[in-house]
């Protein structure tokens, strides 16, 4: 895995701050991005049988009412 160097330069200090390995600050990362993106998925999920609207038609809307 290759890091931009500065953002490198920072998690070796924030893992010297904190005493933590540059692997444990990286692999708690990781899981906090998958965690939101299942998080994400499920929501999605729950939202499916929601009715949708034309964006079209939104905009449409929006514009006859004088809101844009």
């Amino acid at each position: 895995m290759y890091l931009d160097s500065d953002l490198h330069r920072a998690l070796r200090m924030k893992a010297a701050e904190t005493d933590r390995s540059l692997s444990d600050l990286v692999n708690a990362a990781v899981k906090r991005s998958l965690l939101e993106d299942a998080e994400d998925l499920t929501a999605f999920d729950e939202r499916a049988a929601e009715p949708t609207r034309d964006f079209g038609a939104v905009v449409k809307d929006l514009k006859k009412r004088g809101k844009l």
